[in-house]
């Protein structure tokens, strides 16, 4: 028992000696080996943290799609899209800054044992090509910064109408640094999101109808106010727009009074993307409304399209043409000698 003790001890003793010479000798290589392994461990946990977020957010936008609720029949399509692709694009940019985060950290731990003397040299230098990139980058870094929180605070989506000052019209891509627009020309306009001071949205939370009614001096204004509301209040309460009208329509009353008549405004709470297709419905109704009390609106006020001096062509308008008129001129008498005889010139031959 003893001598089986003694070889047990002994075998111990030299497997430890035997692991801390080999610990010893081949430290640094370990740790770099290890510390890349944790790396990529860890970093095949964020992306896969992150890729099960964006799917559950996206499977359940897509099933949602699919359901026959109240709330999911008002969502469209396009806001449906603007969920997605909002979603994905914030997994990406977390997928991205896990990354870099992972291999920072995993340099920190590999270089200083690879050169334990010139760390700090290495420190020094990529603080000065940081600095160098962020001077010389800086547009580009203002347009990733000012992308990611216009996507964090959910400021403009794909199918919004916004208005950005340089571009205004539908939003069809917001990306970390340039966020594309389609105007009403059709004109796809790549906007850098750093150069964005301000984004008017349009198709957010509730819009605003605002209709203003001309009527001549001599009409009843409470009879004009009633049929007006009358309308309004009717065209809301049909199955047709009950989703679309959020509140009951308001009669402002008389607003002003000009040389053209009395001016009455009516004003409908729509939902954000049911602005115009409201507008253009309720202006019908209206004009209705007016016509069945017998009133006459009053004439229009004629409208000089811009830029007209120097067209030719306007919406079907053509400016007149007329044909070169020549200016008059008079005819020269032949010069004559004191005796009263003409005097023969060159140009006199010249024209007989």
């Amino acid at each position: 028992m003893m001598l089986l003790a003694a070889g047990t001890d002994e075998t111990s003793k030299w497997i430890s000696n035997n692991f801390t010479e080999f610990v010893t000798t081949w430290r640094i290589p370990i740790v770099i080996v290890v510390t890349i392994l944790a790396a990529i461990i860890v970093r095949l946990i964020l992306r896969h943290s992150i890729k099960g977020v964006v799917d559950r957010v996206v499977t359940g936008v897509k099933r949602r799609q699919g359901s026959e609720d109240t709330q999911a029949l008002i969502a469209s399509p396009v806001q449906a899209a603007r969920v997605v692709q909002r979603t994905r694009t914030l997994g990406s940019v977390l997928e991205n800054l896990a990354t870099v985060v992972v291999v920072i950290v995993a340099l920190a731990v590999i270089i200083p044992q690879v050169l334990p003397n010139a760390a700090v040299g290495i420190v020094g230098g990529a603080s000065l090509v940081a600095a160098g990139l962020a001077v010389g980058a800086q547009s580009i870094v203002r347009d990733l910064l000012s992308g990611i929180f216009m996507l964090l605070e959910d400021q403009a989506g794909v199918g919004d109408v916004v208005d950005t000052g340089q571009a205004t019209g539908v939003v069809e891509n917001v990306g970390l640094r340039v966020m594309q627009i389609r105007d009403v020309n059709g004109i796809l306009w790549f906007v850098p999101n750093g150069q964005i001071l301000r984004v008017g949205n349009l198709s957010q939370g509730w819009s605003r109808v605002l209709v203003d009614i001309t009527v001549p001096y001599d009409t009843d204004i409470d009879a004009v106010q009633d049929a007006l509301l009358r309308a309004a209040v009717t065209m809301s309460q049909e199955p047709r727009w009950r989703q679309r009208i959020v509140e009951k329509p308001e009669i402002w009353g008389l607003q002003s009074v000009s040389d053209g008549g009395m001016v009455f405004r009516l004003v409908v709470k729509t939902r954000a993307s049911e602005l115009d297709v409201v507008g253009r419905e309720l202006r019908i109704r209206l004009k209705r409304a007016v016509d069945e009390l017998g009133v006459t609106l009053p004439a229009m006020a004629m409208v000089m399209p811009a830029g007209w001096e120097n067209a030719t062509s306007i919406n079907g308008l053509r400016s007149v043409r007329t044909q070169p008129t020549p200016a008059p001129t008079k005819s020269r008498k032949p010069k004559r000698n004191l005796l009263g005889q003409p005097i023969t010139t060159d140009d006199t031959e010249d024209r007989r």
